[in-house]
């Protein structure tokens, strides 16, 4: 079933991460994102609350930033548009995603945290594209699904992945959610055969996604923390 996901990362471990640790006031849209083949992601940007003159010298400075092109020039409202050419490690994140038959619908940037609206023909193929990009030693959070009904319309779900269902299903059953625990952290992670440190962050997006299903507001968004 198609299924619309939205993901989140840190800007430090993602794309223009050195221009908003020099240019925090900077706001960004990206307008639309070209895939130049499977391993090449040519996104077309909107910034503002910037001097051109700044925003080229940081841009040029961008280990992330493989090349750049302005393309529009004196906007009414001041905006800067730039066709944009990502570095390696960026590529590769964008790699799990395109190699995986997944699509990027939007992405933008609010309060140090990228949002990725990805969209995936079959629901396995968004899991082992976030298994693949947290191989990378990128941490990302599934903020929600979005899965297309027989009636057509968009039913949200706040599914959890086949990894994070698998890793809280075995914690469940091996008692570590009993108190005294059953089990230890360490322990559960050699059953599952993943490093300590990838489980604990598996559980906890697993948890968040569990959570935000008896939190979130009945039309599906995601809720804003108080």
């Amino acid at each position: 079933m198609t299924t619309i996901a939205e993901l989140s990362l840190s800007t430090d471990e993602f794309a223009l991460a050195e221009t908003f640790q020099q240019l925090p006031t900077l706001d960004v849209r990206v307008e639309s994102v070209v895939a130049e083949g499977p391993a090449r992601t040519v996104p077309l940007v909107w910034f503002s609350n910037v001097d051109h003159n700044e925003l080229e010298a940081t841009l040029e400075a961008d280990p992330t930033v493989a090349e750049h092109r302005q393309l529009l020039e004196n906007t009414e409202d001041g905006e800067l548009f730039y066709r944009l050419e990502y570095a390696a490690d960026v590529e590769s994140v964008c790699d799990c995603v395109y190699t995986h038959s997944g699509t990027v619908l939007d992405a933008q940037v609010t309060d140090g945290q990228w949002t990725l609206r990805l969209l995936f023909p079959h629901r396995e193929e968004l899991s082992d594209a976030v298994s693949a990009i947290e191989d990378r030693g990128v941490r990302i959070d599934v903020r929600r699904m979005v899965e297309a009904g027989q009636d057509e319309e968009l039913e949200t779900t706040a599914a959890l992945t086949e990894p994070q269902q698998e890793a809280i299903a075995e914690a469940y059953r091996q008692g570590y959610y009993d108190v005294p625990r059953e089990i230890s952290l360490e322990e559960l992670a050699n059953e599952l055969d993943i490093s300590h440190q990838a489980l604990s962050e598996r559980l906890r997006r697993a948890n968040r996604v569990l959570a935000g299903e008896q939190l979130d507001d009945p039309s599906g968004e995601v809720a804003t923390p108080d």
